[in-house]
C-alpha cells in the first residue's frame, strides 16, 4: 500500500514539474515582444508624435509577431513608461532581471552546493556593493563571465 502510495505521489509531483512549462514558448514570445516594443517606443525621438495604430502593425509586421499569440499589452497600455519618475525600458528590465536571476542561481547548480560559501560572498559582493561599481562588473566577478540567456531557457523548458 504505501508503495502503491509513493508511486502516485511521485505521478503527481512529475506532473506538477511538467505544468511549470506549459506554455511558455507562448509566455516568452508574447514577454519578448512586449520588451522589443518598450525599447522600439522609447529609441524614438518623439514617440507622443506617433500614430500608435500604424505603430502598432508596422512593429508586429516588422517582428513576424505570430497572430495566434499577439501582443500582451497594446502600445496604450504603455502610457506609464512615459509618465517620468525614472521608469523606462520596464519589461526590457523586467526579462533582463529574469536572466540574471536564472544565470546567478544556475551558478550554485553547477556548484551542487545553494550554500557554498565562496560562491555566496561572491554575490554577497553584489548586494553590498550599491551603486558604486558598474553592475556588470560586479555580476562578471560573481559569475566569471558575463550573464547567458540559456539557463533562463532551461527553466522555463525551452532548451534541451
Amino acid at each position: 500500500m504505501d508503495e502503491q502510495l509513493s508511486r502516485a505521489g511521485k505521478s503527481r509531483l512529475q506532473k506538477l514539474l511538467a505544468a511549470r512549462t506549459f506554455n511558455q514558448g507562448f509566455a516568452t514570445i508574447e514577454y519578448t515582444a512586449c520588451a522589443m516594443l518598450d525599447l522600439d517606443l522609447h529609441s524614438r525621438a518623439e514617440p507622443g508624435a506617433l500614430d500608435i495604430d500604424t505603430f502598432e502593425k508596422e512593429f508586429v509586421a516588422k517582428i513576424g509577431m505570430p497572430p495566434e499569440i499577439g501582443l500582451r499589452h497594446r502600445p496604450a497600455h504603455f502610457a506609464h513608461l512615459f509618465a517620468g519618475g525614472g521608469y523606462a525600458a520596464g519589461y526590457y528590465a523586467y526579462l533582463w532581471a529574469e536572466v540574471l536571476d536564472a544565470d546567478g542561481f544556475a551558478a550554485f547548480n553547477e556548484k551542487r552546493d545553494p550554500f557554498d560559501s565562496e560562491l555566496a560572498e561572491r554575490l554577497k559582493a553584489i548586494y553590498s556593493a550599491g551603486d558604486t561599481i558598474d553592475p556588470m562588473a560586479l555580476y562578471r566577478a560573481f559569475r566569471g563571465r558575463d550573464p547567458e540567456v540559456a539557463p533562463l531557457l532551461k527553466k522555463r523548458g525551452l532548451a534541451a
